[in-house]
């Protein structure tokens, strides 16, 4: 119940200056571009195909993993990413499986898992997704190779030889799927 006696506008103005600009900001033109791009792409009918190779990269991959021992977070994926427990399936916390596979050139993320027992900074898991991958025009052959490498990596984490022949063959690997195949330097 609102008192009479104080007035209902007194900190309507703190209020309204403290989420525009301050929380809210400007119209970011940058962003509302952006979001154009991405809203036009997505209506080309060639979009579907792309985000149907997505999900099929990622389940050929989760499918990969999973076949050689790794342990996959709800048993499967269905979109563009795959959460590993790897504290499970190989006894090394995400912190150091991030950094190791990192080393041989194999970005993916630390990441807490459901009812996670290790920290947020270490936690058990790791999260890896498909569509960097499949932009470059990588399909489910490309996968098997991924998922290869980083089973190797997560069995032999400290393995420094093994961390530069596998980075050796992922550049080898991003050679054949340029970011910008039409871009010449000349």
């Amino acid at each position: 119940m609102r008192n009479k006696n104080f007035p209902k506008n007194v900190f309507a103005d703190a209020i309204n200056k403290a989420v525009f600009p301050g929380l809210q900001g400007g119209p970011h033109e940058n962003v509302i571009a952006a979001k154009a791009v991405a809203f036009k792409e997505a209506l080309d009918p060639s979009f579907r195909d792309y985000a149907r190779q997505i999900i099929a990269n990622t389940q050929t991959l989760c499918h990969a993993l999973e076949k050689m021992g790794c342990h996959i977070v709800f048993g499967t994926t269905q979109n563009h990413m795959i959460l590993l427990d790897i504290f499970t399936s190989h006894g090394i916390g995400g912190k150091e499986a991030e950094r190791s596979l990192n080393e041989a050139g194999l970005t993916v993320n630390k990441n807490v898992i459901p009812n996670d027992s290790r920290p947020p900074l270490n936690p058990s898991g790791i999260r890896l997704g498909t569509p960097a991958i499949t932009t470059r025009g990588m399909k489910e052959t490309e996968m098997q190779f991924i998922a290869d490498a980083i089973m190797q990596i997560l069995s032999h984490p400290s393995d420094e030889s093994l961390k530069e022949r596998i980075k050796n063959e992922v550049k080898e690997l991003c050679a054949r799927f340029p970011l910008y195949p039409d871009f010449s330097y000349s």
